[in-house]
């Protein structure tokens, strides 16, 4: 039998500007174009969104910022500005690029038996700019990586992507045992936000931040026992009815996110047939869940907080308590929503819990267009079981 896979040295990284929501909710409030019934949207949207602080690469959106020449915001009239797609995607090249580089140099540089040299595999994930050579290109030329590292890169799938990207990071180390893959994902979502009176464009203003997260993927036996994660198993379920309730598109200033308030909803319903084939193969956690135990099986939950509502509907449905939610909770109210990277941070969460032991289940999910939900199974490795 092959040596399990496992994620291990994931290290996270937020930009230095920070939005305090309240003032943020404020600004977008006060916009001259939208009337009291999109200004009445946005206090519900900002104020239930279960977030006070989120991060941006955009320093002028601070309110202490003294640009001269605005680009997003005029600190000085409190207009938003509508830069062009291509303005935007300018600036995700400069900053996705430098924080794809620092990241992945942190995961290397915190395993304690994973050098640049060992890295075989590179797969980067984004889904809020696009260039090329792309990300996976700058990090094997900044980290002096070999020409011959296979590179991928997960692009424009939402918010779901680094589950994918865990997956294809497991089957190759189940190709190749001695396989190395550097997982990073990088999201600048605050690059598309903009005023608008139309209510899925106001809700994802409410919830989208930047961040950045990157580990290591490997099956080799490494002499250090780390704290990790077992990958053990991957699933991927639609619930169609979705589809044009959760997208993600390219207008003309910045890329677009329908995000509809019928989501949590349709997540609520699917999630019970979406999580059952991750116990498939066994029998006790099986037998847990159809028996509405699955809760107590399962000792940790890494949602996606897509928001607040969201989250509730998955506790509702799955029955978890307030403990098992709390990494995706505590997550979205510091950082916002921060797409494909955001699992990864609530991943990173649950592995510093003082509650997490050796031999710990953890289910993990998150959510899409498509509306796709992609879930996985894995175990707690600590030093403390070796």
């Amino acid at each position: 039998m092959r040596p399990p896979a496992r994620l291990r040295s994931l290290q996270t990284i937020v930009p230095d500007t920070l939005l305090v929501q309240d003032e943020v909710r404020d600004v977008f409030a006060a916009q001259p174009d939208i009337g009291r019934l999109a200004q009445r949207i946005v206090g519900a949207s900002f104020n239930g969104s279960g977030i006070d602080t989120r991060h941006t690469v955009i320093d002028e959106l601070s309110l202490t910022a003294d640009v001269a020449d605005p680009v997003f915001f005029d600190r000085a009239s409190g207009r938003l500005l509508s830069p062009g797609t291509r303005e935007r995607n300018e600036r995700y090249v400069r900053e996705a690029s430098r924080l794809f580089v620092e990241v992945a140099r942190r995961a290397i540089a915190a395993d304690p038996d994973i050098e640049a040299a060992d890295i075989t595999h590179v797969v980067t994930v984004s889904c809020t700019g696009f260039h090329a050579p792309g990300p996976e290109y700058e990090i094997v030329r900044a980290l002096g990586l070999p020409d011959g590292v296979q590179r991928y890169h997960l692009g424009f799938m939402g918010c779901y992507a680094s589950m994918p990207a865990l997956r294809a990071a497991s089957q190759f180390c189940a190709a190749d045992p001695e396989a190395v893959v550097l997982l990073v994902s990088v999201e600048l979502c605050t690059l598309h936000l903009r005023s608008s009176e139309d209510p899925d464009t106001i809700v994802a203003s409410s919830l989208f931040a930047d961040g950045a997260a990157a580990g290591i993927v490997t099956a080799r036996d490494l002499p250090t026992p780390v704290t990790a994660l077992r990958l053990d198993r991957f699933h991927t379920a639609i619930a169609p009815e979705g589809e044009k309730d959760m997208a993600w598109t390219i207008g003309d200033n910045g890329f677009e996110m329908i995000l509809s308030t019928a989501v949590p909803q349709i997540i609520g319903e699917a999630i019970i047939g979406a999580l059952r084939p991750l116990y498939a193969g066994e029998q006790e956690l099986l037998e847990a869940y159809d028996g509405g135990e699955v809760s107590e099986a399962v000792q940790h939950w890494a949602i996606h907080p897509g928001g607040r509502s969201i989250l509730d509907r998955v506790q509702e449905r799955l029955h978890l308590s307030d403990v098992q939610l709390h990494p995706a909770r505590e997550v979205l109210r510091v950082n916002g929503n921060m797409s494909s990277a955001t699992v990864l941070f609530v991943l990173r969460s649950i592995l510093e819990q003082e509650d997490s032991r050796d031999g710990d289940r953890v289910a993990a999910m998150a959510f899409g267009p498509g509306l796709t939900a992609e879930s996985a199974l894995m175990t707690v490795e600590s030093p403390e079981g070796s």
